[in-house]
């Protein structure tokens, strides 16, 4: 194919495996910076592949440069967003009346209290996904720093990706639902037909080959487009409302659905005899009607599966890669093996068979270790609703005395960190595991599959019963110690109910010589007890290491991990702030409020009225209450018609307990 070179996609746009496009200098320098990219190709050498289907392409559109011009919209649809947001509060004197309290402050998401529209926030932090894994790769440098300065950098790196995407967010939860439809709607369309460009434009590679650049971008395209239909539906009913066909939906209230629902449960009588679970609702899962993750929970983990993918993918094109200089490798070790005629043949055969196993036993692991890692990902979700409802409980004994009373200002810290740091958590944790499972699989292969295809299975069979039936005879030399205590050292059961002995002693002389003699033996099986608890560790440590809800270090030293401590900061802050019994009492007190100062207000008014002798109320002049009623507090306007507070009439009439 006689194309142009150029780049792939946005992780390979370092790469040097041809001759550069002369208009690429900024890849030239960064290139030169470091290369410590862990998808970076700058050390790729020219030769790798014969597959060159997207070799030469050029495209003319760079993503890097892309991001940098599309803060110039974002701050556009930053300023008017903010221009329609008043301020709620405002001193007594101050100096910028003449702005009449516009240009409020807006928020892209509520990260503790948004139930709703949960699933366009986690779409679009999928949208996000592509310069969140450029910037976990330290691929995203806009200025040439030295290298201890590189922590301000990718500080500076994440604010412009956070800002190049805060249209996306803050037309989401804009109260102007028109103005933030169309501008949101206009915002993510540019980011589509620039994507869908790129991809056109430079759809294959030169690692997975063909449609790699689809491989990479996919996904955030399919958030795009989900975000492309969701502004469009939002246009269709807010401009309804606005022309009068549908009513004005109500503000998001205080008191969620599902949070009243949860308080009512809890005050209902539990039920005589539970129902029937079935398995999967007694191992698994149950579904709960009355809970709800908030949206922080599903954005975090609908971009972890996103990052998940990506991150999958790269590394598969970094398998590629080494296998082609493995091939190499293999060629070059062919023809040296028969240059040298049969001297050392078999250990270099050796050396061969350990690259193909090792290549194969890599691609085989990759469906476990993924499989590991999503369901790390439900089952994070499942620990934080068995955690947070714990906690909304009073029950604190699954924490460690430590957290019992968290800092709060280390509480606040800890919600800013999770997503993020759940998100590296899992991506770290599919590389330890991958390799953890692929070393296990080398082991596999070596000591079982191995001396079957070389004809030694006889010898293999030996050395395995061998080594199965020395640990036999360790364990149960230690269950015999067990039995000889429980029989002959331990007092009979005080009662027939009783499920054990009384840690009493009996034969004590014999107990005594039994000590003496096994204490030789045990020293010589404490080490292996020191060896097997190093390796266990070694193993759950590597297993668990993405799992953030739990903590691999030994008790006491949980603060250490700052992951755990991070979940568990969390999980205050939303028990404090989402607490469904706290919520519920707030909104009573809040309402009663309302009522109170309702009452009071018609009740002086009446007074007025009444001094100045005024003739009863008129249509007109009930109407005007009722507005004035509308104003004051509009969630009770349906309790005050229906004459639950007051009821208009003559002077002489009874107008309630408060009248």
């Amino acid at each position: 194919m006689d194309v142009k070179l150029g780049r792939t996609s946005e992780y390979q746009k370092h790469s040097t495996r041809g001759q550069r496009s002369p208009k690429n200098n900024s890849e030239k320098q960064i290139a030169q910076q470091g290369g410590k990219q862990c998808f970076s190709t700058k050390m790729f050498p020219p030769n790798a592949r014969t597959r060159q289907l997207n070799g030469t392409c050029d495209s003319s559109v760079d993503m890097e440069l892309f991001l940098h011009y599309s803060l110039i919209p974002s701050f556009f649809i930053i300023l008017v967003l903010s221009f329609l947001q008043r301020r709620e509060q405002h001193r007594e004197r101050d100096d910028t009346y003449l702005l009449r309290n516009r240009f409020g402050m807006i928020i892209p998401l509520d990260f503790v209290g948004t139930f709703s529209n949960r699933w366009s926030y986690g779409v679009a932090f999928g949208a996000t996904a592509n310069k969140v894994m450029f910037l976990f790769s330290e691929g995203y440098q806009p200025l040439m720093v030295p290298q201890w300065a590189q922590a301000f950098v990718l500080l500076i790196g994440g604010i412009e990706v956070g800002l190049s995407h805060f249209p996306f967010f803050a037309c989401l939860s804009s109260e102007f639902r028109l103005v933030s439809s169309v501008l949101g709607f206009s915002y993510s369309l540019v980011w589509f037909v620039v994507t869908t460009l790129y991809i056109i434009q430079c759809p294959h590679g030169q690692f997975v080959g063909n449609y790699e650049t689809v491989m990479f971008y996919w996904p955030s395209l399919l958030c795009l487009a989900f975000l492309l239909g969701r502004f469009l539906h939002i246009f269709v009913k807010s401009l309804r409302v606005h022309l009068g066909w549908e009513l004005q939906m109500e503000e998001k209230p205080f008191l969620e659905v599902h949070q009243a629902e949860h308080v009512k449960q809890l005050l209902r009588k539990c039920p005589l005899q539970e129902r029937n679970k079935s398995w999967f609702q007694t191992r698994i899962y149950e579904w709960d009607p009355y809970f709800q993750f908030p949206s922080r929970m599903i954005g975090t983990i609908v971009l972890a599966f996103i990052c998940l993918y990506l991150f999958i993918v790269i590394e598969f094109c970094v398998f590629v890669y080494v296998r082609d200089e493995l091939d190499v490798f293999e060629g070059e070790l062919e023809s040296y093996i028969t240059s040298m005629n049969q001297t050392g043949t078999q250990v270099l055969l050796q050396v061969k068979e350990l690259i193909n196993i090792t290549k194969e036993v890599w691609v085989v692991t990759i469906l476990p270790a993924s499989l590991t890692c999503v369901s790390y990902l439900f089952h994070i979700l499942a620990c934080y609703r068995k955690h947070i409802k714990r906690l909304w409980a009073g029950d604190k004994h699954f924490l460690p005395l430590k957290f019992h009373n968290p800092s709060s200002s280390e509480s606040v810290v800890a919600i800013a960190r999770y997503s993020g740091w759940q998100i590296a958590y899992i991506l770290w944790g599919y590389l330890i595991i991958h390799v953890m499972q692929s070393l296990c699989g080398l082991a596999i292969m070596y000591s079982l599959v191995l001396p079957v295809l070389h004809h030694q299975a006889l010898e293999m069979l030996r050395g395995l019963g061998i080594g199965i039936l020395t640990v036999s005879i360790v364990l149960g030399l230690m269950v015999l110690q067990v039995w000889i205590a429980t029989s002959f050292f331990l007092q009979p059961k005080m009662g027939t109910d009783d499920k054990q002995k009384p840690l009493a002693l009996n034969n004590r002389r014999a107990f005594h010589n039994f000590n003496y003699f096994l204490f030789f033996y045990n020293v010589l099986l404490g080490l292996g007890a020191c060896l097997s608890r190093l390796f266990i560790s070694c193993v759950l440590g590597t297993w668990l290491i993405a799992r953030i809800d739990r903590t691999i270090l030994q008790s006491g030293y949980e603060r250490a991990d700052m992951g755990f401590s991070a979940w568990i900061g969390m999980l205050y802050v939303d028990h404090y702030h989402t607490n469904p019994v706290l919520v519920s009492f707030c909104h009573i007190l809040i309402t009663g409020h309302r009522e109170r100062r309702l009452q009071q207000t018609i009740k002086y008014w009446y007074l007025n009225q009444s001094a100045d002798l005024q003739p009863p109320l008129g249509p007109n002049e009930l109407f005007l209450v009722l507005c004035c009623v509308e104003v004051l507090c509009p969630e009770e306007r349906m309790s005050c018609t229906e004459g639950k507070f007051l009821r208009f009439g003559t002077p002489g009439d009874d107008y309630g307990e408060d009248g």
